[in-house]
């Protein structure tokens, strides 16, 4: 009940924000439109009565009225249309709006790798329509209360017992209730296996997967997983679906025989002479509108608790993004420069849901003014690392310090100011490509020259050079006249985006070139830590790069061996070399292999 009235206070309260006026209006319409159906029993029982009486006048002017009210319940509600289809929109928007604020309302990416929350973002992103809708089904609520209530009191002026009758129409309700919960449980079971099937879908459809499937002959295999993912969600679905239709027909057979029974006992007082026809005409009449209304509260007591439970949603994401925040306040500024540089104090990590530490007791000094790079298996732990060095996640334990400040007495948002980065699984942005690299650096990203020195630095020129208008051509299908790219240009192009900031305290390169070729790598590794050099003599900026080629990483002032959820291994490569250990190892198996 707590969720019901939140959700009708919480529409109200946006479609307040968004549009007063459109809100005043749309309730004004619907209101005169419901309360114009009872208004049609008066009229029509009064037009009855006087033509019984040989009331001429009356009877003329009765029937005219019935016209009129008639007339207005069956068009305020379309005129209403024009001013609440208008506020739904702004209310959704709204929504939507904060439902991306909160996604990305946290400093890290904790509650992206958390399952509860992957779940209520799909169903979210299933019940959007109901939040939209939600404007309509409230007003509709609100309305339909005003017009229950008068047709209940004209029932009991023609007798009191009457009164009863609307009380039938709560076994319905109660019945929708039950049914709207068991659904609700069924579609949250479900959410893992719908995720499973959009993903199975998107895959199928997906230009970048066509190769592979047709290749490897993938095609039944997907449809028969994609079949059972549906499967898996559909069955718990329909079973609750038919479950609760069980439950609204009991509701809605007891709510007949109240029906029944209140126009028998009214047509036998008109018999006897107790009642006027016109009161049975009243009663009749009403009774019929009880029955539609009765069948109005039961549909718009689903919708609200739909509507409920969507908006129940957005309110978790909001308790979960207050208990996402760090409890260490951001008290210290971004240093301009580094001078002692990066310390690991006792690092450990573990992912949000787990049990298993991704990192463990990691100690480790990155000089200001460095280029590092990690190297390791896959899973080691590299890009966790430069996760934790981005602030995307916070350590389980122990501390990482920024010329002896707490990293977390940081602001992330001015942090990552100073950060350049790119990743292996870096976005696609399909835009102009003076957009798409500019974003790197929003504050200059309409600045034309700083867009080609970031292209220059990324020696991606030939890129940008073979494009039909340059730096305006869209880039994607996403648009008609847009160039695809292949992944290594794509790669280019996100390089490019990750060298807009003329002299980051640090830059990381997670293996942002591993569709490159190794001696292209190589080459802009070289070209990389040439300019981060530069930069670090000035700013104390360090680099770090990652890789699993060994060959690229070896002109760094400093690698990092990472294995086991720590650093086995620290030093230059002539040091690591002579150390003859586990670097040494793998150095001298990647070069033979390169013979």
């Amino acid at each position: 009940m707590r969720d019901l009235w939140l959700g009708i206070t919480g529409v109200l309260g946006s479609s307040w924000r968004a549009s007063k006026g459109r809100l005043l209006i749309s309730a004004f319409l619907m209101l005169l439109g419901n309360v114009s159906a009872p208004l049609i029993a008066v009229f029509l029982a009064l037009a009855t009565d006087a033509t019984l009486e040989r009331d001429t006048d009356l009877a003329v002017w009765a029937a005219v009225a019935v016209a009129l009210v008639a007339l207005l319940s069956l068009t305020m509600e379309h005129f209403a249309h024009i001013f609440f289809f208008e506020l739904a929109d702004l209310h959704h928007l709204s929504v939507e709006r904060e439902i991306g604020d909160l996604a990305h309302g946290t400093a890290g990416l904790d509650q992206h790798e958390r399952q509860d929350y992957a779940d209520r973002m799909e169903l979210l992103r299933k019940e959007s329509w109901e939040i939209a809708n939600g404007v309509q089904t409230v007003l509709t609520a609100i309305t339909l209360s005003a017009q229950i209530v008068l047709t209940a009191v004209l029932l009991a002026r023609v007798e009191p017992w009457l009164l009863l009758l609307p009380l039938f129409a709560v076994p319905p309700l109660i019945a929708g209730r039950f049914a709207e919960a068991r659904l609700e449980r069924a579609e949250l079971k479900t959410a893992e296996p719908r995720r499973l099937g959009w993903h199975l879908l998107e895959l199928a459809v997906s230009a970048a997967a066509a190769k592979e499937i047709r290749l490897f002959g993938l095609q039944r295999v997907l449809r028969e997983r994609q079949a059972a993912a549906r499967r898996a969600e559909e069955v718990p679905l329909r079973r609750a679906e038919v479950a609760g239709l069980g439950l609204r027909l009991i509701g809605q057979l007891i709510f007949a025989i109240g029906y029944v029974a209140a126009v028998v006992v009214v047509v036998r007082s008109a018999i006897g002479g107790e009642r006027s026809v016109g009161d049975v005409v009243l009663v009749i009449t009403l009774a019929v509108q009880t029955n539609a209304q009765a069948a109005g509260v039961v549909a718009v007591a689903g919708a609200l608790q739909r509507n409920a439970r969507a908006l129940a949603r957005v309110r978790w994401l909001r308790r979960e993004t207050e208990l996402a925040a760090d409890p260490i306040v951001a008290d210290q500024p971004v240093p301009s420069a580094l001078h002692d540089g990066i310390r690991f104090d006792g690092v450990a990590f573990r992912y949000p849901g787990t049990e298993t530490d991704v990192l463990r007791d990691v100690n480790v000094h990155i000089p200001a003014g460095a280029t590092v790079a990690i190297v390791g298996d896959n899973g080691a732990g590299k890009s966790t690392l430069v996760k934790l060095l981005s602030r995307f996640y916070r350590p389980s334990a122990g501390e990482i310090t920024v010329d002896g400040v707490d990293l977390r007495r940081i602001s992330p948002d001015r942090w990552r100011e100073r950060i350049a980065a790119g990743f292996q699984d870096f976005v696609k942005l399909e835009a102009p490509a003076r957009e798409s690299i500019g974003v790197g650096d929003l504050a200059r990203s309409d600045d034309a020259e700083a867009v080609r020195a970031a292209v220059h630095r990324a020696d991606a020129e030939l890129v940008i050079e073979r494009l039909p208008e340059g730096l305006e051509s869209h880039l994607g299908k996403a648009y008609e006249d847009g160039e695809e790219l292949s992944g290594g240009q794509w790669q280019r192009v996100a390089l490019s985006r990750a060298m807009m900031r003329d002299e980051p305290l640090l830059l990381l390169l997670d293996e942002p070139t591993a569709a490159l070729d190794p001696l292209t790598e190589h080459a802009l590794f070289e070209r990389y830590a040439a300019s981060a050099r530069e930069v670090g003599s000035r700013t104390g900026g360090i680099t770090v790069l990652v890789s699993h080629r060994f060959s690229t990483v070896r002109m760094a002032d400093l690698i990092l061996v990472v294995a086991d959820g720590g650093i086995a291994e620290a030093g230059t490569h002539q040091d690591l070399m002579a150390r003859n250990g586990l670097y040494a190892e793998l150095f001298t198996l990647q070069a033979a292999a390169y013979r």
